[in-house]
């Protein structure tokens, strides 16, 4: 399935199939490639846990009603923002938070420590966290709204040339327990066993991609 195919699904369907794929961030250093290690789904107005729950449409979860493919992006606890891929059809409100990412080499490695200073034997909290990576990237609410798939833009998602062979968990999102019946949804993935992602489940699930089912 291709990027273009995959931002076009509901958010629940699109958030483990994001895992593995390529952000790529133009800054003035250089670019900046990462691979996406964790996902969270934030799907339809029955979701408790979004921002369009009960389709509340504002001039912040606008976003999440446009056509898939854009970013949404929000400032949390007044000092970190967290980057959204949207998703699925327009007025359909979808999108999936982006948890982790991983630099693909040193080089990009070393520009993003560069934008986030880490202590060297703590390289792995450089970008396990929403927060942590849009500090990584440099990216911010001027990114809001920003069509992810073109070509040439500054903050864009790629399809994975390689081909990754991983296993996939999925368990509750992380703190959201005013969510209420909706927090305890597993509806949060990740590349099993990377080093890269944010908090690991005390009793993990297996994903099963539904066309590998039995």
């Amino acid at each position: 399935m291709t990027i273009q195919e995959i931002v076009q699904l509901p958010a629940l369907e699109a958030a483990p199939r994001l895992l593995g794929q390529i952000i790529s961030r133009i800054t003035p250093a250089g670019e900046i490639r990462c691979r996406i290690v964790e996902t969270e789904s934030y799907g339809g107005a029955e979701d408790k846990g979004s921002h369009a729950y009960g389709n509340r449409r504002t001039a912040r979860t606008e976003m999440m009603f446009r056509q898939g493919g854009i970013a949404y992006v929000y400032l949390i606890y007044g000092m970190y923002h967290c980057l959204n891929v949207v998703t699925g059809a327009e007025d359909d409100p979808q999108a999936v938070l982006i948890r982790a990412v991983e630099p693909l080499d040193t080089k990009d490695e070393q520009r993003m420590l560069a934008l986030r200073n880490v202590p060297l034997n703590r390289r792995r909290t450089l970008c396990n966290g929403p927060g942590k990576l849009c500090l990584a990237l440099d990216i911010d609410k001027s990114f809001n709204g920003v069509q992810l798939l073109g070509s040439g833009g500054t903050l864009r998602l790629e399809e994975a040339s390689d081909s990754l062979e991983m296993k996939i968990e999925c368990g509750p999102r992380i703190n959201i327990d005013y969510a209420e019946e909706y927090a305890a949804k597993p509806w949060r993935f990740y590349i099993k066993d990377h080093p890269y992602v944010s908090a690991k489940n005390s009793n993990p699930l297996a994903y099963i991609h539904p066309l590998d089912a039995p």
